[in-house]
């Protein structure tokens, strides 16, 4: 059988002409499905790729672009486990990729941490001499993935002692940003088509930067805009709302920094505590996903709210922007983040009696803090609900969850999950498609 496709240099289709009786669908993303009896074959076309499922061959299909020149497209072949895209018995994709995070960090962490040696991260060949000229890293991504660089700024900072900034790309390519040589950018994607994230690699390129792309897609776009890839290994995430993606990103910059530091050889202690408690996070999420009943009743109670307000501190920070775009993306509910310390800047004004109040306290040092920050919600009449490492909270707060006790450096890895299961239960009680939010996209390939 002959397929031929006629298209421009974006993949979308100007003219196609069918030569057998199997059903063609042109997708509105420039993707192309091939069907006949139960075999599907599913197709992406791309100015520079061409990437399908099955061994489709150049003697199955030809491209030409506009002017019917044909264009010589490179074919490859993904393995894939047909169980990962399906859901396995749970109710939804976004709860069975909750609850898949044990194994997703697990796979991305464990191979680049062989107990007793150095980091291998064979991705990159940074040298000492080359590192130590840094004067900084930029982060830059798009809503999840850009708090996944928020959570790991502080890690990557702690460890290398490099200065670290966090921008969202749709905002970084239009500012003229201050990149040469000395810049390493990172660019964050899960699915290395986010068109904003693209454009800001290649004008970091073009600065003469060194690039690096963190994605969890083979050979996605981004992966050949920059001059090296690191890949987590989440497996594939169905559920618009991302989970094992970003806990995964924020697991893959944790060996990151490990990696920066041993070829600086700096801080070689911290380095083997934060090794060391990679190593033993998946059975910690395990443990914080047994809650998952307790948090679906502490979710019923708070289902009708209007509005919610999530603080923290530090990485708890991070936790509670990540956690706020959760219950917005899946629950429709309006929510916003602050840094605990900000409240009395303006936002305590929005604070009435009955507002809810989520909080995320995991560093002992800042912990006092917040707590005065919480009670100041307290006594204008805010319902508290608190994620913590530590103990003896229960009797201070209306509802608490207490995840195991970690290093400050790997806590957002436990943290946030509680806050996952809560903006999913909540979207559940509402009636809502999980799943499938209204107005949003698993992967935003436009401006």
């Amino acid at each position: 059988k002959k397929f031929r496709i006629y298209g421009n240099k974006s993949g979308r289709d100007i003219n196609k002409e069918e030569e057998s009786g199997a059903q063609i669908q042109f997708l509105d993303n420039g993707g192309i499905t091939f069907k006949e009896a139960e075999e599907v074959y599913v197709c992406k076309v791309m100015a520079r790729a061409y990437f399908d499922e099955k061994n489709l061959s150049k003697e199955i299909i030809d491209f030409y672009d506009k002017a019917l020149n044909n264009i010589v497209k490179e074919t490859k072949n993904f393995l894939m486990n047909a169980l990962s895209i399906e859901k396995n018995g749970y109710e939804d994709f976004m709860l069975k990729e909750i609850f898949e995070q044990p194994k997703a960090i697990s796979e991305t962490v464990t191979a680049h941490l062989p107990v007793g040696q150095k980091c291998v991260l064979n991705e990159l060949d940074f040298t000492k001499s080359y590192l130590q000229g840094i004067n900084k890293i930029y982060l830059v991504a798009c809503g999840t993935a850009m708090h996944a660089g928020l959570a790991s700024k502080y890690t990557i900072e702690s460890l290398s002692r490099i200065p670290v900034e966090v921008e969202a790309a749709s905002e970084f390519r239009y500012r003229d940003p201050i990149i040469n040589d000395k810049t390493l950018c990172v660019f964050i994607t899960q699915s290395g088509e986010t068109a904003d994230t693209i454009a800001a690699a290649k004008l970091a390129r073009e600065r003469g930067a060194k690039t690096i792309a963190v994605s969890n897609v083979l050979e996605s776009s981004i992966t050949r805009e920059t001059d090296y890839v690191l890949y987590t290994h989440a497996g594939p995430e169905i559920a618009v709302a991302s989970t094992k993606a970003y806990t995964s990103q924020v697991a893959l910059f944790a060996v990151f920094a490990i990696y920066l530091a041993e070829v600086l050889e700096i801080n070689l202690d911290k380095v083997e505590i934060l090794k060391n408690e990679l190593r033993s996070i998946p059975e910690k999420i395990e443990q914080v996903l047994s809650y998952a009943d307790e948090i679906k009743k502490i979710s019923k109670k708070f289902y009708k709210e209007h509005d919610v307000y999530f603080i923290g501190r530090g990485i708890d920070y991070a936790t509670s922007m990540e956690a706020s775009l959760k219950l917005k993306e899946i629950s429709y509910i309006h929510s916003d983040a602050y840094p605990a310390g900000e409240l009395k800047h303006g936002a305590i004004a929005l604070i009435e009696d009955g507002k809810l109040v989520v909080s995320v306290i995991t560093n002992p040092e800042l912990a006092p803090k917040t707590i005065s920050n919480i009670e100041e919600t307290i006594t204008r009449g805010a319902k508290t609900f608190v994620v913590t490492t530590l103990p003896n909270l229960s009797s201070k707060f209306d509802y608490v969850i207490q995840v195991p006790e970690v290093s400050i450096l790997t806590s957002g890895l436990l943290s946030v999950i509680p806050l996952q299961l809560f903006a999913y239960y909540i979207s559940k009680e509402k009636g809502l498609d999980v799943d499938k939010p209204r107005n949003l996209a698993k992967s935003v390939t436009v401006e």
